[in-house]
């Protein structure tokens, strides 16, 4: 039988894709209409929806539980941004409370969130460089219930293309965020990321590279075969 993972807080299944080219089924869930998701969705409130599954016990048809929940509130872009405009706008955190479900639910699990002051477990942090990729998204991720080595982070080709406080660069890499100021365009950030499904630039800017799961879902089903040996 094939493993099943749980994609809470999915977005249009960057992170999906990735379990799927490993073998896994994939489930997502996302509180918003995700049309361009690849794979079998639920809409709904993703904490609300564990917690159901948790409680009728649907949970034990899942090997692996993915969440990422919203990051704005800790993520080093937001945070900056802010401070520099002296911008107080408040974001959700949903961290803690996402940690409490995943722990309850007695599964392995990954929790992913980018570089900045979000509070998780940095069991392991991947790059787009670590894959050949056209973008850096640094992310983080904690790794609930089972753990892998942290692969090696070859140093950076370059620079990021764009305009930052005030200096125009060129570089290896595109900017897969926002809009103006060099950013990416959507074909660009569909090639640097390895993304062909959706031409949503929120969609693109939120997603990570399936590159970073395959690796993730591989690692996890040799952890789990060194168990089982």
């Amino acid at each position: 039988m094939r493993l099943r993972v749980l994609d809470l807080f999915s977005c249009a299944g960057g992170a999906a894709m990735g379990y799927h080219r490993v073998g896994f089924a994939v489930d997502g869930c996302d509180i918003v209409d995700r049309p361009r998701y690849p794979f079998a969705y639920h809409r709904g409130d993703a904490l609300e929806y564990l917690a159901d599954l948790i409680t009728s016990g649907d949970i034990e048809r899942y090997g692996l539980v993915h969440a990422s929940p919203p990051c704005q509130a800790g993520c080093t872009l937001t945070v900056g941004t802010n401070a520099s405009q002296g911008w107080g706008a408040s974001h959700v955190d949903l961290v803690a409370a996402t940690r409490v479900l995943l722990q309850a639910s007695g599964l392995p699990y990954v929790m992913e969130q980018p570089n900045g002051r979000a509070e998780i477990r940095k069991d392991l942090r991947l790059c787009g460089e670590m894959f050949g990729l056209g973008v850096l998204r640094h992310r983080n991720f904690e790794l609930g219930r089972w753990a892998t080595a942290q692969p090696a982070h070859p140093p950076h080709r370059g620079y990021v293309r764009g305009h930052r406080h005030g200096v125009h660069r060129n570089g290896p890499y595109v900017a897969a965020y926002g809009n103006g100021g060099g950013k990416a365009t959507v074909p660009e950030m569909q090639r640097a990321m390895g993304i062909t499904w959706t031409d949503v630039r929120e969609e693109l800017t939120e997603a990570i590279p399936p590159d970073y799961t395959q690796w993730i879902g591989h690692a996890f089903l040799t952890a789990r075969q060194e168990v089982f040996a």
